[in-house]
């Protein structure tokens, strides 16, 4: 399927199901959200990396204008629902301040390795350990997928993006088996590392060579 729809690109990457919050204050993307909300319609956030608009976001859904200010600004909650790739933008919309793009929805295979899964959820708790913070997931462990669990997992927002750009579960699996794989030894040594620097200076109850 292919469609127009108005674009809101932000140096973000949201997932499918992804309850994210914003707060709108430029006047192009207040006029999107009104129209979007009152419209009943959903609008595509495409990642910017780099500065350079990515050619791959997500549909989004406003699901409540929170708050209104006095000077038009607001708060919105919002829902990723599926992931789309930019076929073309459209800088400019006849009375329109905002872009917009021709998109098409790529296939997005959701079958995954269920016992992989909870390996991730495992070393992103570990992770978690680590660098002493504390994160709610929420959904019980057994119903999390790779979107649930990607802004968990320590990721630049390149790697982020590269996520985004797999569609298919059991390769978004792998891709955070591998990063986990890569970041957890490094944390683990570190931490190793200041304890062996909070030791310096201290006395130290050693037992000598008998």
């Amino acid at each position: 399927m292919t469609n127009f729809i108005p674009i809101f690109p932000l140096a973000i990457v949201v997932y499918p199901g992804e309850q994210l919050n914003l707060h709108i204050f430029e006047p192009r993307y207040k006029q999107l959200v009104n129209e979007c909300f009152e419209a009943k319609k959903p609008f595509g956030i495409p990642a910017v990396v780099d500065d350079k608009v990515n050619e791959m976001g997500a549909l989004v859904e406003v699901k409540e204008i929170s708050q209104v200010y006095d000077d038009g600004k607001m708060d919105i909650k919002t829902e990723g629902l599926q992931v789309f790739r930019m076929l073309e933008i459209i800088n400019e919309l006849p009375d329109k301040l905002y872009s917009g793009a021709i998109v098409n929805y790529p296939d997005n295979n959701e079958k995954g390795n269920k016992v992989l899964m909870q390996g991730i959820i495992k070393g992103i708790k570990e992770l978690h350990k680590l660098l002493k913070i504390e994160k709610k997931f929420s959904k019980p462990d057994d119903e999390l997928w790779s979107y649930d669990v990607a802004h968990h997992a320590g990721m630049s927002l390149q790697e982020e993006y590269e996520l985004l750009e797999l569609l298919q579960e059991l390769q978004r699996q792998e891709y955070l088996k591998r990063h986990l794989k890569k970041v957890i030894p490094v944390l683990a040594e570190m931490e190793t590392l200041k304890e062996k620097v909070k030791l310096n200076g201290h006395f130290k109850n050693l037992k000598g060579l008998e």
